[in-house]
């Protein structure tokens, strides 16, 4: 794409000129989604980093291997290459690769996905800074040091060399399920989906195939690399731990690291540099690290590869799953998908060829605990039996108090922060809603504010009714704090062993919103300060509880009633990885004479989800939801994608989308016939922070039309949005394989 005209161009009689091809962070909604064309004085290899000029700014951006102009650009019309980052290698073919297929198929600029994948730290960087980032830091000595360090370097110099053996990786007994399916991995390319039981050891196999990669040394001449993916930052901490007891004395203490957002701009710079160089073996991190450099990648790992965490939700909506499996395809790499509870559509992918299915992955299967664990016994309370307005059932306050009376822990699961989701005036139907969104303002009794939770608008809690001045508002709903304060009142009398009262502790994204806050707590929990924890879904995946021997979820029947055809998926989820927080540790509960066990409070114990999850039975909810999905022409048995436009009126949005449709009709797109676009709504939270919100929804049977006609349509909705009457829209965007509807 041209570019005005730079008084810095090089003159024609100036030393040879090479024309640029660079990928610049310009949203693909902004017009501007291609490469650019700049100069330089020699030729710049694709990947390296450079610094370019665009309009007034100054940008980071890749040199790409792109094509040449359509219509070549005169040379004086080209502005030159600012400086060029010549302190790192460039980024490599594989990496390049990957962007510019997950451009292509989320429907973004080729900058925007590369810049995404690129730490924030450097882009901000000039050449002489990272000159001096990457240079060692030396610490200045005195002469008296330093005439010393010098005398010591010539003795060592002159000493024989002593023999030292290398450090070597233990060696850990496997259980016959874990070795049978390293073997199976041994023989089959993959991609493998390895469904195991909470608590049956997938994390040891996936230091196995870590192990037996990075052993190979190098791959063309880069040493070997494993990228390991969660999809929460609070289950980063302990898996770093696991990894850096287990491969640091071998490989260096620098050789695992791991990245992820609430990190500091310095530290994933550190750690990012650390993956490019080769430094780093062993990369983990959230949905962001799919996009490191790791040259010498050979192995990927998936953790609870079906939360729906892994799609990112703003900006580039792509999912890291999905282009970990494409990636490591790509580069001749293993990826291993891991879960208790795989999501449906990979659970589809791995069923057998010679059964009907796809069979593009290898199920695994891994069914019994480690050791003498035992899943736990789910026991369903119908709280229709129980007194009325009560929290927690009279059984399980009982169960609740037997398991702290014998030093045991016990997790309380509800999805839901705050002290109550909203306060009401049964006066006047006053409810606390968000004046910037169509939501509630949710009331949160620790420093008594209302908070909205979509835009953070925040208030005080009014003394009264703010349209009729009752004095009596009510909350409505429980929250996790209101439970906290529940808890420690029915247990106020409770002793633990020790003489010592009951404690309850909660985390959520309230608690943990100080840095360290999350590791606080949880060291608190493993250390047995807390015997009743009661959390959100942030403590009901991935955490390794030894002593918690109850699990219980209060309030998850709304699920049941979601417009969303994924909500009971999600909820069946939920409650098994709940649940595989109990009896992990079986000869702590052999010890305890204890049987874990998970209580669901719920008004609808037949409902298919509760009956699946009480005899752990996953294969048969899946084959069930597949089956309804399948006669309702839903995902993994149809494709789809979203338009969503926000603007100023929801008749705006719903104006931009209905224009957009027309002209994909009246441009006779390819494989029009082929989609269905149905007509456009108001998306389910309608309004957030004062913007309106609508989508437009797409479906195809076949992935490959889907694609092309969206491809197609880009300019078409370019088009529409330079329209005078669409100006009063903020901004549109398209999401591929959405999440949620």
């Amino acid at each position: 794409m041209p570019l005005p005209p730079d008084s810095a161009s090089p003159s024609p009689d100036s030393a040879p000129v090479f024309r640029v091809q660079v990928a610049v962070h310009t949203p693909v909604h902004s017009g501007v989604g291609g490469l650019l064309t700049y100069t330089h004085t020699t030729a710049l290899p694709p990947g390296t980093l450079v610094r370019v000029p665009l309009g007034n700014r100054e940008l980071l951006g890749v040199v790409w291997d792109g094509p040449a102009d359509a219509e070549p650009v005169p040379q004086a019309q080209l502005k030159p290459v600012r400086s060029v980052l010549d302190g790192l290698p460039p980024l490599d073919a594989r990496w390049r690769r990957l962007v510019a297929f997950a451009a292509q198929y989320y429907q973004r600029s080729l900058g925007e996905i590369a810049l995404t994948g690129l730490p924030p730290a450097l882009k901000d960087m000039t050449a002489e800074q990272l000159a001096r980032r990457l240079a060692p830091k030396s610490k200045k000595l005195s002469k008296k040091a330093q005439a010393a360090l010098d005398a010591q370097a010539v003795a060592d110099a002159a000493a024989p060399a002593p023999a030292m053996a290398p450090a070597l990786l233990p060696t850990i007994a496997l259980s016959a399920e874990q070795q049978g399916v390293c073997a199976q991995m041994d023989q089959h390319p993959g991609p493998f989906l390895l469904y195991g039981a909470t608590g049956s050891g997938k994390t040891e196999v996936y230091m196995q195939r870590v192990q037996q990669a990075l052993q190979a040394g190098t791959d063309a001449g880069f040493p070997t690399q494993a990228l390991v993916m969660v999809p929460e930052i609070n289950l980063t901490p302990q898996l770093l731990e696991r990894f850096t007891a287990r491969f640091a004395p071998q490989f260096g203490p620098q050789a695992v690291v791991s990245m992820h957002s609430g990190m500091t701009n310095p530290q994933r710079l550190k750690s990012w540099l650390a993956a490019h160089t080769g430094q780093a073996r062993v990369l983990l991190g959230t949905r962001m690290a799919v996009f490191a450099s790791l040259p010498g990648l050979q192995v990927i790992v998936v953790d609870e590869e079906h939360d729906p965490s892994y799609k990112q939700q703003e900006g580039a909506r792509y999912s890291a799953r999905d282009l970990a499996v494409w990636r490591a395809r790509s580069q001749g790499a293993q990826v291993i998908l891991g879960s208790a509870t795989p999501s449906l559509e990979s659970w589809h992918a791995s069923e057998p060829a010679d059964s009907g299915g796809p069979g593009r992955y290898l199920r695994l299967h891994m069914p019994s605990r480690i050791g003498a664990a035992e899943l736990p016994r789910v026991r369903l309370v119908d709280m229709r039996q129980q007194p009325r307005k009560a929290v927690f059932s009279p059984p399980l306050i009982a169960a609740i108090t037997e398991r702290v009376q014998r030093g045991e822990q016990a997790l309380v699961l509800l999805n839901r922060r705050g002290f109550a989701p909203v306060l009401f005036c049964a006066d006047c139907n006053w409810k606390s809603d968000c004046p910037h969104c169509s939501a509630h303002q949710v009331f949160h009794k620790g420093d008594r504010t209302l908070r909205c939770h979509h835009c953070g608008s925040t208030q005080r809690v009014p003394h009264a009714c703010p349209e009729c001045g009752n004095p009596d508002i009510l909350p409505l709903g429980k929250g996790t704090e209101q439970l906290e304060e529940e808890l420690e009142r029915l247990l106020r009398n409770v002793q633990r062993p020790d003489g010592n009262p009951a404690r309850v502790g909660r985390i959520d994204a309230d608690t943990t919103r100080l840095k360290g806050a999350l590791e606080q707590q949880l060291d608190q929990v493993h250390s047995g300060e807390i015997d009743v924890l009661v959390g959100t879904q942030m403590v009901a995946k991935g955490h390794d509880f030894r002593r918690i021997t109850l699990v219980a979820a209060v309030q998850p029947d709304g699920a049941l009633f979601s417009s969303d055809f994924r909500a009971p998926e999600r909820l069946f989820c939920l409650l098994m990885q709940a649940a595989g927080r109990a009896g992990r540790d079986g000869s702590y509960v052999a010890a305890q004479d204890s049987r874990p066990e998970m209580w669901v409070q719920t008004q609808d114990p037949e409902h298919m989800v509760f009956q699946a999850l009480r005899q752990h039975d996953y294969p048969r909810f899946a084959q069930r939801q597949l089956r309804e999905r399948e006669d309702a022409g839903m995902p993994p048995f149809a494709f789809q994608a979203l338009v969503r436009a926000d603007a100023r009126t929801q008749e705006a949005a719903q104006d931009f989308l209905r224009a957009a449709s027309d002209a994909a009709r009246q441009g006779e797109l390819p494989h029009l016939d082929d989609v269905f676009l149905y007509p456009p709504i108001p998306m389910a939270m309608q309004r957030v922070a004062d913007v309106e919100r609508a989508q437009m929804l797409i479906e195809a049977t076949d992935r490959r039309a889907l694609q092309r006609f969206l491809h197609a349509w880009q300019p078409w909705l370019h088009w529409v949005r330079g329209q005078p009457q669409h100006k009063s829209l903020v901004r549109w965007l398209v999401d591929v394989d959405p999440q949620s509807l």
